[in-house]
């Protein structure tokens, strides 16, 4: 393969001048060479994009569920649920995106209860913590009879079963397929999967069936780690005969979320805390969780913490020192300078998914108030020397790096001030810390890349420069995989 008269995008290291020629052989580049035809350049190279953190099978699934985003209250969203039903009366209804911590009601039960309906009724919050559901979707999804929510714990496990309601034609072979191009559009080559159901079979059959357009990273939980180690997998080996499939970490979710108010933090919540656990809450005491790090790092596996308040940060520190464990913390949304010094010293990789401050800024200044210039902070982290990795949480914002690379370059939605932009970093490093390792292009790399028809580091870091990169999807001209192309328009 041949990439004639292109121009590399410096992303780590300096680029040269003018045009090359890049030969790719056997999936690696072998060659970058000045340009025989340097007057014609062909566009700009740069190594493909990975997105750190995704739940594929419900992203596949979300084009078809109901969205939930506009719902301003609990009886508007019963609204959009009815008019759903109306449209398509023999289909359950699954939802997603609705946010009740701006509501003044809360969601219960007996408000879906109440519309006339067979069909069982799923709602998924915004930040994929609870469920709100019907009586029947309770009965045939085998959860106790309730008036609240499903959270945490056991709706992570309910997820799994999702399929007994819906069967599984939003997250088969196809779908994930489907997905998986559309990411490749973007120039995406490699996705973590965090999915809370399937395993190493489950991706095996998917894979075999034709899901494999890209790279994957399958994470596992705690409740798949034993079929995991019977297996024998370490964090990096190939999960079958394709090395492009592997072993990802093993995902531990210590805490909740800020939506949820289970995001557990060393000081309260400053309005509607959860009775009893006005600081949030962990999932695990401390023991369990220094007793799963131990595990996975005994094997050879990486570990991924889900730790979203400061406090829940503090104890996962705590524990990668006390283990020695390899890996990284989740979403770190909420934490101190000190700790940020502390992840650097440990050598404890920072997993971000800036996208998510563009809907959490509003909610931060109400529960966490005077805390905002301590959320995701990205320059503090740089700064001391973590390794930042960006991803978007799937569905619970969009699958698309440019807006991830956006938001941590200008912390704001298009046409609103900078959140707290003493936090932002430049275009080159969100591009840095979203290429998993790959900086310029050079001799050596593996081609998995992509071709730009403009240079995305072209801008000054501004309100401006952020409006181009959250459009840079539409000048993807091609996307390759170990040299094998996955994207040509």
């Amino acid at each position: 393969m041949f990439f004639e008269s292109v121009r590399l995008v410096a992303v780590t290291d300096p680029a040269p001048e003018g045009p090359v020629d890049v030969t790719v052989t056997d999936g690696l580049v072998t060659a970058v060479e000045p340009a025989a035809d340097p007057g014609a350049t062909t566009g700009w190279l740069m190594p493909g994009l990975w997105d750190q953190h995704v739940h594929l099978g419900q992203w596949s699934l979300s084009s078809a569920r109901l969205d939930l985003a506009p719902a301003r209250s609990s009886a508007h969203a019963v609204e959009l649920v009815r008019a759903r039903l109306e449209e398509w009366p023999d289909l359950p209804v699954i939802g997603w995106g609705h946010r009740p911590t701006r509501w003044d009601d809360g969601p219960v039960v007996s408000d879906l209860d109440a519309i006339d309906t067979e069909q069982p009724i799923v709602l998924i919050c915004g930040d994929g913590h609870h469920g709100w559901l019907n009586t029947r979707a309770l009965h045939l999804l085998a959860l106790p009879t309730r008036e609240g929510v499903v959270a945490e714990g056991e709706w992570f496990q309910a997820y799994g079963r999702l399929g007994s309601v819906i069967g599984v034609d939003g997250t088969g072979p196809e779908a994930y397929h489907r997905t998986m191009e559309a990411a490749a559009a973007q120039g995406i080559v490699g996705l973590v999967d965090f999915e809370f159901s399937g395993g190493v079979a489950e991706w095996l059959d998917r894979w075999g069936e034709g899901a494999d357009l890209l790279r994957i990273r399958m994470a596992s939980y705690a409740d798949g780690l034993a079929d995991v180690l019977e297996r024998g997998l370490a964090s990096g080996d190939p999960l079958g005969d394709d090395p492009r499939l592997t072993m990802g970490p093993l995902k531990i979710i210590s805490d909740g979320s800020l939506n949820t108010r289970t995001a557990w933090c060393c000081e309260p919540y400053a309005e509607k805390a959860v009775l009893g656990f006005p600081h949030g809450q962990p999932n695990q005491s401390p023991e369990e969780l220094r007793e799963l790090l131990e595990r996975a790092t005994e094997r050879g596996l990486d570990v991924a913490v889900h730790a979203i308040g400061d406090r829940a940060v503090t104890e996962a520190l705590a524990a990668f020192g006390e283990t020695g464990a390899r890996g990284g913390i989740e979403h770190v949304q909420l934490t101190t300078r000190e700790d940020v010094r502390r992840m650097a010293d440990l050598g404890v990789r920072a997993s971000v998914q800036p996208a998510h401050l563009l809907d959490d800024r509003e909610v931060t200044e109400r529960l966490w108030p005077g805390r905002a210039e301590r959320c995701f902070p990205l320059r503090w982290m740089l700064d001391d020397g973590v390794d930042v990795v960006l991803g978007s949480d799937a569905p619970v914002s969009p699958l698309d790096p440019w807006l991830a690379i956006a938001a941590a370059v200008h912390r704001a939605a298009d046409g609103d001030d900078a959140w707290h932009p003493e936090q932002s970093i430049t275009a080159r490093e969100a591009l840095a810390a979203s290429t998993d390792g790959w900086g310029t292009i050079a001799v050596g790399h593996g081609a998995d890349v992509v071709l730009l028809d403009v240079d995305p580091l072209e801008g000054d870091d501004g309100e401006e420069h952020a409006r181009r990169l959250r459009g840079m999807g539409d000048h993807v001209r091609g996307t390759w995989v170990a040299g094998r192309p996955v994207f040509a328009p």
